[in-house]
């Protein structure tokens, strides 16, 4: 054969066999194991979903055949996605998932979170080169079809998985410790056909690389992790990237017309194009310290801010009002710390949390906007908080989340302080009751149990959920690292199907 004829056919066989293009949040992807039929991943743009087709006998024994789309990630992260198989399919113990190996090298050591086609959820690994791979039969392990939401951390040599059914919390599958994993790996997605001779097809979406940081990172003194400006369908969890920065921005409002955004960064509010785009700057006048509490009227003309005042007690944020196409803001509460939650229906009046007379304790208040009739709507004990309040779009009631049972729970009343009444009763740490503009739906964020009641800290494994305005089961809607700023506002799309939120991450 001659050299030059030898060359292109290794070129060619090297391109059906890898394509080394950037493939959305991945670098490359190829067939690992030189499997018999070739495979492919690719990357939609417009709904940000990947499809991957591979073959290969198994992933199993000493060495692997399977498609891999992939980057090199250092540290600990979090991995997180949605997944589909296409079709009935052929075999059985078809695969896919997450994967972590230390190279491309078939035999490579390597960890992954797999579902197979029959509904088996593992996490099985190989711990050194060439070495067989675990029974998964010895280890923790789920046989249920409904799983299809999977996630795998690192945290330093321990990896663990977990999976979800659409709609529930996280189970923990398995956990393993894996000393001679190096600190630098490739991680990504993966499909095997566990039949040489098909190709077998899995759609994925929602797929999340988060770089978490330690319990006690301090922001002030490390510096704020980057974050994703996100657009979720509440109504069927597919999520879109609109806007990403290694800084900080954080609480999204949407704009009445259903166009743009509107959020707050660096002390100033910006707005941004729904599909994404520059930032534009909103004129507020001379206050320009905005934290992330602002909203907008129901009648879609004014803005309600918290700005604070230099030299004033509790950081001094204060309460502003505005038009909602910019402008100097005017004055509603002279007293602080006041930090804007919800507009009245009325479109005259607004509620807050505030503290008064000294007391280090956040009650709700509500005032005119012309800052002359502050009410206490709360009167609550030391110890206890409350937070988050905002009116229903027919002003019947102010939703309102507070620990006066225990850990953090959904609330609501009617306007004038009576009625309260729990809308939520589990473990976990339930803030920021944001209702939909028809008045059925509420979306919350969810911390954990272990986190302080009173708190709502930035950079935390969370949750967003769904559920009737008037109370009822919450579904899961989406798996994030958030917290502080992620829903701070009311965030919800005038046609009722969609909020936008703000996730975390720190550079991969």
């Amino acid at each position: 054969m001659k050299p030059t004829i030898f060359l292109i056919l290794v070129f060619l066989f090297q391109s059906a066999h890898s394509q080394t293009s950037s493939t959305g949040v991945f670098q490359s992807s190829s067939d690992i194991g030189n499997p018999k039929k070739t495979g492919s991943s690719s990357y939609n743009k417009a709904d940000q979903s990947y499809d991957l087709k591979g073959a290969g006998y198994n992933i199993w024994f000493a060495r692997d055949e399977f498609q891999f789309l992939y980057k090199k990630v250092k540290g600990d992260f979090i991995l997180t996605a949605n997944f589909e198989f296409t079709g009935k399919g052929t075999e059985a113990h078809r695969k896919a998932g997450w994967m972590i190996r230390e190279s491309e090298d078939e035999k490579s050591r390597h960890i992954s979170a797999t579902l197979h086609g029959d509904g088996l959820t593992v996490l099985q690994w190989r711990g050194e080169t060439g070495a067989a791979m675990r029974d998964p039969q010895d280890e923790i392990f789920a046989h249920d079809s409904a799983y299809n939401i999977i996630q795998l951390e690192r945290s330093g040599k321990t990896f663990i998985m977990r999976a979800a059914r659409t709609g529930k919390p996280f189970d923990v599958i398995g956990t393993h410790e894996m000393e001679n994993m190096p600190d630098e790996v490739i991680a990504g997605l993966f499909v095997c056909s566990h039949n040489p001779d098909v190709v077998e097809n899995v759609k994925v979406w929602n797929v999340r690389i988060d770089k978490p940081v330690a319990d006690n990172y301090n922001p002030d003194k490390a510096g704020y992790l980057g974050c994703r400006m996100e657009i979720i369908n509440v109504f069927d969890g597919k999520r879109k990237v609109i806007f990403e920065k290694a800084g900080r921005f954080e609480a999204p409002n949407w704009m009445p017309d259903g166009k743009k955004l509107l959020f707050n960064m660096d002390g100033s509010l910006y707005k941004i194009p729904v599909e994404g785009g520059e930032p534009e700057k909103l004129n507020t006048g001379t206050a320009t310290n905005n934290n992330n509490d602002h909203g907008i009227s129901f009648d879609g003309k004014m803005l309600a801010i918290s700005n604070h005042r230099q030299g004033m007690p509790g950081y001094g944020s204060s309460v502003f009002v505005l038009p909602l196409t910019g402008g100097e803001p005017k004055l509603v509460t002279e007293n602080t710390p006041s930090y804007f939650h919800g507009w009245a229906p009325n479109n005259k009046e607004v509620v807050y949390v505030a503290q008064r007379n000294g007391k280090n304790i956040y009650n709700i208040y509500r005032n005119s906007i012309e800052g002359n009739k502050e009410v206490a709507l709360t009167d609550i004990k030391a110890g206890e908080h409350v937070d988050g309040c905002e009116y229903s779009p027919d002003g019947k009631y102010i939703y309102f989340n507070g620990n006066l049972t225990g850990n953090m729970q959904i609330w609501r009343m009617k306007p004038d302080g009576s009625g309260k009444e729990q809308l939520t009763f589990d473990k976990n740490n339930n803030w920021f009751p944001h209702i939909s503009p028809d008045g059925k739906w509420m979306v919350i964020i969810s911390f954990p149990p272990d986190i302080d009641p009173n708190s709502h800290p930035s950079y935390k494994r969370v949750v967003l959920k769904l559920m009737p305005a008037a109370g009822g089961e919450p579904i899961t809607i989406a798996y994030l690292y958030g917290g502080q700023g992620t829903i701070n506002v009311p965030s919800w799309s005038p046609d009722n199907k969609h909020i936008a939120f703000v996730s975390n991450s720190g550079k991969e």
